[in-house]
């Protein structure tokens, strides 16, 4: 074994939650707090207080737009996290499958089952953490529960997403996962089963 795969073997995977925050490296947190709110200071850092986002631009949720607001995504530690973070293979795989078709099929329905309702139950917990693309661009996008989508998109809880809404968390779904795995075959291609030993 090659000496960097046994420092990497050694590595502790990294604790971080929704609310971790490294302001020195530039990876911040813009969940507001309570006494944020209170305090009409909502869309600045919690921690280290720094205004880096032009909320209103990323609010008119505009394609066009969509790579200043990746920019800003990556700006909050549990966003950057989820953008450069090593897929299992198990999601690797489950994309192969799909293809680029299926997968935008795969998305309007997680999309509209996961966070389409008004006060989805679970609301927070929903999105697991791997397993599959589609769970790791929610959290790199911050669609992956209302309470994000609110905070980052500007689409208050307890109203149904709009089909124009839905369209939109789909494109920049799609948009993240061409760029994590842009040798995704349109129609899907064969990719045997992992078969476990024992």
């Amino acid at each position: 074994m090659k000496k960097d795969e046994n420092i990497k073997n050694k590595l502790e995977p990294l604790k971080i939650t929704c609310t971790s925050a490294n302001c020195e490296m530039g990876l911040h947190c813009f969940k507001a707090t309570k006494k944020l709110k209170i305090a009409n200071q909502v869309g600045q850092c919690r921690i280290c207080g720094a205004k880096l986002i032009d909320w209103s631009r990323v609010h008119n949720r505009n394609l066009a737009d969509a790579n200043y607001t990746f920019t800003s995504l990556k700006y909050e530690m549990w966003r950057h996290y989820y953008w450069h973070l090593d897929m299992d293979q198990k999601a690797i795989n489950h994309a192969k499958r799909k293809g680029i078709n299926g997968m935008k099929i795969a998305v309007e329905k997680r999309i509209r089952n996961s966070v389409g309702e008004a006060s989805p139950y679970w609301d927070g917990r929903q999105t697991p953490k791997g397993g599959n693309s589609i769970y790791y661009a929610q959290h790199a996008t911050a669609t992956c529960c209302r309470k994000c989508i609110e905070s980052w998109h500007g689409i208050p809880r307890g109203f149904a997403l709009t089909e124009e809404q839905i369209a939109y968390f789909v494109e920049l779904i799609m948009l993240y996962i061409k760029e994590r795995l842009p040798n995704l075959t349109e129609h899907g291609e064969y990719v045997p089963a992992n078969r476990r030993k024992g």
